[in-house]
């Protein structure tokens, strides 16, 4: 009963981090006027997937425009166009 219990609190944290990146990525794209799929190729060739990866849980705590911010800046360090 326990594992069970465990397993749909992962499940559930999964399903949140998912939901986030897809909330990120969409967030992202309309900030800098591009479309989804571009704005997920370049957060992944810029390291702003492994960024949200890592910090997702604090990210979603902060204001959104700071988040977007943040990926924003991983990506410039990481080579991203300004």
């Amino acid at each position: 009963m326990e594992q069970l219990s465990q397993k749909r609190e992962l499940d559930k944290e999964i399903q949140n981090k998912v939901l986030y990146f897809a909330f990120m990525i969409t967030t992202f794209a309309r900030t800098y006027k591009m479309n989804k799929q571009k704005a997920y190729l370049y957060l992944e060739k810029y390291g702003g997937l492994n960024f949200l990866n890592e910090h997702w849980w604090a990210l979603h705590t902060d204001n959104t425009f700071w988040a977007v911010r943040d990926l924003y800046e991983v990506c410039y360090e990481n080579g991203g166009l300004k």
